[in-house]
């Protein structure tokens, strides 16, 4: 595990504790991992529980522990020893790297396309409002469900709608008329130029050529977003997640399914897939752990494009792993396959709910 991916791995660990309920904190962006300094010991050291302390209202040495209860469960992770005022110690596993990110895995996997949502009640109704423009009720829309999916409630209005914007991008709001003086957020990203050329796009590569592009950014438009190839990113993105549920269909028919373990190990003896996985794996994780922090920033910013340039990332993190996943020529079925069907399963429920969020299809054929 690098220091890139351990620091997230601290992040997850603080998403996870905030989402139970055991912090109340913002997520910080970043969590520096350094090695120890006197008194410490392992391979690395973060202070984050001391950066956490005062807005969580709690002791650095409380906050340590929370987290360290969550990241001694971190495939890769040896052991987490707290010194200090709340230091935070941790030793790397450094027999188990195919292990790294079980549990990880597990939990997408439990929460399927729910992944990264967080479960709040109360708290202030934050009012959306939107021009009688279609970029920006798209926007508004999609701004909607991605604070609900933050346990915050929103409602949305517009000006007006036209009826195409809603028989062609399916886009749907719960007020009209004019900003009343409870409106929280005006949503008012740059016009689109040509709107029919947009609709004549369809929903999904509609949508997604109105939220792609930051607020600020102008819209382009064009028969590119229809191309049925890599140089699409929207097309990858549909493209590794179709490719995610034939593996399990594939694997269904050779009598295994997914199962969180160890992807396997590199060298003599390791089955033909396995260096694949292995080179590919680590960057496929950081990008799945780092799904419930995009999410957050992208409700909290609004600002739908963080999300959709984080689904193309994490297709393209994932796609040079998938032609590892399954036994090869007479290879029989091992737990290092189970292993690497949950991890393209995981990327698959991320990739699904990331653009559901987004009104956007994910097909299981392409």
């Amino acid at each position: 595990m690098t220091p890139v991916e351990l620091s997230r791995t601290v992040l997850h660990a603080v998403r996870r504790a905030v989402d139970a309920g055991e912090l109340s904190v913002a997520v910080p962006e970043r969590a520096v991992v350094t090695p120890p300094g006197p008194g410490g010991c392992g391979d690395y050291a973060t202070n984050v529980a001391l950066q956490l302390a005062r807005p969580a209202g709690q002791t650095p040495q409380r906050v340590a522990e929370v987290l360290r209860r969550r990241l001694v469960e971190v495939g890769g992770i040896a052991d987490v020893v707290l010194t200090g005022p709340g230091f935070i110690n941790i030793s790397l596993d450094e027999g188990g790297g195919g292990a790294v990110g079980v549990g990880l895995v597990a939990e997408v996997l439990r929460a399927g396309g729910r992944y990264g949502h967080v479960e709040r009640a109360g708290g202030a109704v934050v009012r959306l409002h939107c021009a009688r423009e279609v970029r920006a009720v798209v926007v508004g829309e999609v701004v909607g469900r991605l604070l609900r999916a933050q346990g915050v409630t929103a409602r949305t209005s517009a000006e007006g709608v036209e009826p195409r914007w809603t028989d062609v991008l399916g886009v749907r709001v719960d007020g009209g008329g004019s900003a009343s003086a409870e409106v929280s957020v005006n949503v008012r990203p740059v016009p689109v130029a040509d709107p029919d050329s947009l609709l004549a796009l369809g929903r999904d590569a509609g949508r997604w050529a109105l939220l792609r592009p930051a607020g600020h950014d102008r819209v382009r438009g064009g028969e590119e977003g229809l191309v049925q190839r890599e140089v699409n990113p929207l097309f990858r993105v549909r493209y590794v997640h179709a490719r995610t549920r034939a593996l399990a269909r594939n694997a269904a028919d050779l009598g295994f399914a997914a199962e969180p373990g160890a992807l396997g190990e590199a060298g003599a003896g390791a089955d033909a897939g396995a260096e694949r996985v292995l080179l590919a794996a680590p960057a496929a994780l950081a990008a799945l752990g780092d799904h419930p922090r995009v999410l957050a920033a992208a409700a909290e910013h609004r600002a739908p494009d963080r999300l959709a340039r984080h689904l193309v990332a994490v297709a393209d993190a994932a796609l040079p792993l998938l032609p590892g996943v399954l036994p090869r020529g007479g290879e029989k079925p091992s737990a290092a396959h189970r292993a690497r069907l949950a991890l393209a399963e995981a990327v698959g429920a991320v990739l699904a709910g990331g653009l559901s969020l987004l009104g956007i299809d994910a097909p299981d054929h392409i």
